[in-house]
């Protein structure tokens, strides 16, 4: 791989050389960006010597002057290590004033941010608001360890080991073009079904979880197309996003877009039931009690199960209680390869959380549990498993 090196200014520096040094190691190109604020603590040359090319440091000068522009695309992988609190900032913020800064907006690849610093700066609210930021737009954040810090304070902040920063580097370099070729049709958020021209029934769904996953399989290389119900989210940058706003709609749109899927993830909410004849009016507020009749939507996991062929189908089940149970039924009912399971109506996870802790019923008789981490990882964790799903159902068709 040839890697991009960003080193900021903290007194965690001088362990990107040996970060540097390891990844040459590996076999892999390196090229190092510093910070001004970096060369305070190691100079560039340290660099240029461990990588044999010249460290890029200064946005103005004549011989870089769009050179972030072509370094950027050059490159297949960004790691910045150390991260600062100001550099997290200033990425998460959009923020550009010099060469490290310049480079990350214009680069397109994956990304691998180490951070390093004071531990309340660490747990600052501010600081923990812009990691999310990266988290969404699918960098991977390998987290300080903890212990004795150069401040002299104790705890979370100082930079992770390099062979921990290298572990994560590879990773993603392993599952950078892991879909390539595929197309995954996905479907998230809620369905939103009319009571009349004004009111609607719907659920808690944020769409975030779909949209992490779509996010994850194009950063692999796939073909996304996202059936998105109403969210208050932008659009996965490289997705086909088609709006719908009722499960009737929703239905139709997945059926269209069936024949390309390789990979279908059912992962949105839809609404269980609707309202057949939605009134032209508004329905009047009076002191009598009315009652609707509501009937089921279509079930478009069932359907999507009698048609699937040699898909891999995907569903989610959002539950209260009994989740491995129910899980597993849906799985065998809707004729699913994999359940994505998980316990809804608290605050810390699952609806309009950013964090998700899901169990995985597979069609081969497992229950892989995943532990509480950011969306975006875990729709990551999701592919690693639906591919190695996929291998194990060849393996045992080939028999």
């Amino acid at each position: 791989m040839k890697i991009i090196l960003g080193v900021s200014g903290g007194i965690a520096a001088y362990k990107s050389a040996e970060l540097a040094r390891l990844l040459m190691q590996k076999g892999h190109e390196v090229q190092a960006v510093m910070t001004a604020a970096a060369q305070e603590f190691v100079r560039p040359l340290t660099f240029a010597g461990l990588t044999g090319r010249k460290v890029l440091t200064d946005l103005f000068a004549i011989e870089s002057a769009i050179e972030h522009i072509s370094v950027a695309q050059e490159h297949e992988l960004l790691a910045i290590a150390p991260a600062t609190a100001d550099l997290i900032a200033k990425m998460a913020h959009g923020l550009a004033d010099d060469f490290l800064t310049t480079l990350y907006l214009a680069f397109t690849g994956p990304v691998v941010v180490a951070p390093a610093m004071n531990v309340n700066m660490w747990q600052h609210p501010a600081t923990q608001a812009n990691l999310a930021t990266l988290r969404r737009r699918g960098h991977r954040i390998v987290e300080p360890e903890s212990g004795y810090l150069a401040c002299g304070m104790t705890g979370p902040g100082r930079l992770a080991d390099p062979e921990t920063i290298v572990a994560a580097i590879e990773s993603e370099t392993r599952k950078t073009h892991d879909l390539e070729g595929e197309t995954v049709l996905i479907t998230a958020g809620p369905t939103q079904e009319p009571l009349d021209p004004v009111r609607y029934l719907t659920n808690r769904s944020s769409g975030k979880m779909g949209y992490a996953l779509a996010e994850a399989a194009v950063s692999r290389g796939a073909r996304v197309i996202l059936i998105s119900g109403p969210v208050h989210l932008p659009p996965p940058r490289g997705v086909e996003v088609i709006q719908v706003r009722t499960a009737v709609e929703m239905r139709a749109k997945v059926m269209e877009n069936l024949e390309p899927a390789d990979i279908v993830i059912k992962s949105a909410a839809v609404a269980d039931f609707h309202l057949s004849k939605v009134p032209d009016q508004k329905i009047k507020k009076t002191a009598a009690r009315i009652s609707l009749e509501l009937d089921p939507t279509p079930d478009i996991l069932a359907e999507l199960g009698r048609k699937k062929d040699d898909r891999l189908l995907i569903g989610f089940a959002a539950e209260t209680q009994n989740l491995q149970q129910e899980a597993r039924r849906k799985l065998e009912s809707k004729n699913c390869d994999m359940v994505v399971g998980n316990l809804v109506g608290g605050s810390d996870a699952g609806f309009e959380s950013d964090q998700n802790e899901v169990i995985l019923a597979l069609r081969t008789g497992e229950t892989i549990a995943l532990p509480r981490a950011p969306k975006r990882e875990i729709a990551d964790q999701i592919f690693d498993h639906v591919l190695k799903l996929r291998l194990a159902l060849h393996a045992a068709n080939e028999r």
